[in-house]
């Protein structure tokens, strides 16, 4: 189901999930290799949603760079909340190409998908922490 149109309102999703996986993906890759982030819009259904983050990371003295997609399913269940997030190295290729790749992952995925995000983070500390803190502190409070 897409976040667009009338079901738009009735579906919550899981508002905690996101912040929650950005905290998990800093925390496996460290935030000194993440040069920017595509923020997809997730896909709600009921109190379950399903996102992902594209992720650009720097290697070490070389101008490319290797594309990290973390997909995530989260659900609202009767004990708690889950995030279960899921990490693939996709491949590397020049910094510059990677702007392109996400638009045909746009035009591929169709209206369902979503225009991402992009956030330059630039393997810095404050950038990504600056990005948490777009997210209620009452979500990031209750973090696993």
């Amino acid at each position: 189901m897409s976040t667009s149109g009338p079901h738009k309102d009735v579906d919550p999703g899981v508002p905690e999930a996101l912040p929650r996986m950005l905290i998990r993906l800093r925390d496996r890759l460290g935030v000194e290799t993440i040069d920017r982030l595509w923020i997809f819009p997730p896909v709600r259904r009921g109190r379950r949603e399903q996102g992902l983050v594209a992720v650009s990371t720097f290697q070490v003295g070389e101008e490319r760079r290797s594309m990290v997609t973390v997909a995530y399913n989260a659900e609202h269940t009767g004990t708690g909340i889950t995030v279960e997030p899921s990490f693939t190295r996709e491949g590397e290729a020049p910094a510059e190409l990677f702007p392109g790749v996400m638009e045909g992952v746009v035009r591929r995925g169709g209206e369902e998908k979503g225009e991402p995000r992009e956030v330059e983070i630039d393997a810095s500390a404050e950038r990504f922490e600056e990005l948490i803190a777009e997210y209620d502190d009452v979500f990031l409070a209750r973090e696993l």
